[in-house]
């Protein structure tokens, strides 16, 4: 592997590692660096690049796993109760987190073919990036109402379900799963970090299993050659989504989602001023 291979597998894994959990849309940005980087360069083929965006996506849920792993072992009931909420009778659930991943899941199954085949293009990228700022600011200016849910743990099913069925919008690339469904906790009265928490562990079955499936039926992509390429994109983006998802988690509350909103819609109008 050359001095050019190892850039733009560092160059990609940090765009995944940066947008993956962030409210900007990773599969949006993905399709834009795969036409600047992997397409134009012809650095690998069509099959191995889509499974190489497969593993670097890989890496980013790991870096989400590490950060929940205590929230996880306590959802699988392999670790005591670790929050003020549990100990006072709250606890978030596995079915909590099975009603939220089932809208998105069955339209995603549903419409998988015509999403893959219609919407996957930097035009429709930068509409789903310029509708998703104005959901998150439409949430914003509903939070100015004191949230009535300050923890994961607090989560009701109404609100979990209304999550999941916001998280459907995110099947339109560039909306975000990320954007899409904290605006959603966020307008069903969760603060910004409870609906950021909710929605980072709700990703990582879904995505995970998503990812290993599409892995499966790829595996004729990969080839030895191939690994070195793959293996520096996975642990960028590993490394990268780590810091950057508990650094979001650190400053959501303090921020919210507006900051994002500017630059989804700077970045929107630009895609559609270059490619329309």
């Amino acid at each position: 592997m050359n001095f050019w291979e190892i850039f733009v597998a560092v160059i990609l894994g940090l765009v995944e590692g940066l947008t993956e959990y962030a409210p900007v849309s990773s599969t949006g940005h993905m399709i834009i660096v795969d036409d600047l980087w992997l397409k134009s360069n012809e650095l690998v083929s069509d099959e191995a690049a889509y499974v190489f965006k497969i593993v670097i996506q890989l890496g980013s849920i790991l870096a989400v796993a590490i950060i929940f792993r205590d929230r996880i072992l306590n959802l699988l009931g392999l670790k005591r109760k670790i929050s003020k909420e549990q100990e006072q009778g709250n606890k978030l659930t596995l079915a909590q987190i099975f009603v939220g991943l089932v809208p998105a899941a069955v339209l995603g199954f549903l419409f998988e073919d015509y999403i893959d085949q219609y919407l996957f293009s930097v035009q429709t990228v930068a509409i789903g990036l310029i509708g998703g700022a104005i959901l998150m600011l439409v949430a914003d200016w509903i939070n100015k109402r004191k949230p009535t849910t300050d923890s994961v743990d607090q989560i009701s099913y109404k609100q979990a379900i209304g999550m999941g069925l916001f998280q459907c919008i995110s099947l339109w690339p560039g909306f975000s799963r990320s954007g899409s469904t904290i605006s959603g906790g966020v307008i069903l009265g969760l603060n910004h970090r409870a609906a950021a928490d909710f929605t980072f562990i709700m990703a990582i079955p879904i995505m995970a299993g998503a990812s290993c499936l599409s892995l499966v039926k790829n595996m004729e992509a990969l080839s030895m050659d191939l690994l070195p390429f793959f293996a520096v994109g996975f642990i960028t983006a590993f490394v990268v989504a780590l810091v950057v998802v508990q650094f979001f988690l650190q400053l959501i509350n303090r921020i919210k989602l507006v900051p994002f909103a500017i630059y989804r819609i700077v970045l929107g109008i630009i895609l559609l001023l270059l490619f329309m």
